[in-house]
């Protein structure tokens, strides 16, 4: 199930000083040659996100979600975020290939609703 529009407004909440980027998500940034302004300004601004997928979170009190932000049909950036009073980045992924069908498939085998 795809929780784009939740995510959406969840995000629109927060401001730069609510990001947290854990550091494994600093060093796949490094690693992958992504501008952590970037990061920041998609959680910030959410109009290139096209799927959110929710995760199993770990406390009761916090959501975790899968999210893809397009900006080609090759190119996607892929987001693990924590959301509890603030936003957590755990880890960031650079796709450059079809990736739709990518989060298709997850998405069909995704059970956490």
């Amino acid at each position: 199930m795809n929780y784009k529009r939740y995510v959406v407004k969840r995000l629109k909440t927060f401001e730069k000083n609510n990001i947290i980027i854990t550091p494994h998500a600093m060093i796949r940034i490094v690693q992958r040659q992504i501008n952590p302004k970037e990061v920041i300004e998609n959680i910030i601004n959410p109009v290139r996100l096209e799927y959110a997928i929710q995760e199993k979170a770990t406390t009761v009190n916090e959501e975790k979600f899968d999210c893809y932000f397009g900006y080609s049909k090759t190119l996607c950036h892929r987001y693990v975020i924590v959301i509890k009073n603030n936003v957590v980045v755990v880890t960031v992924v650079k796709i450059n290939r079809r990736w739709q069908r990518i989060v298709e498939k997850k998405m069909k085998y995704t059970k956490y609703e």
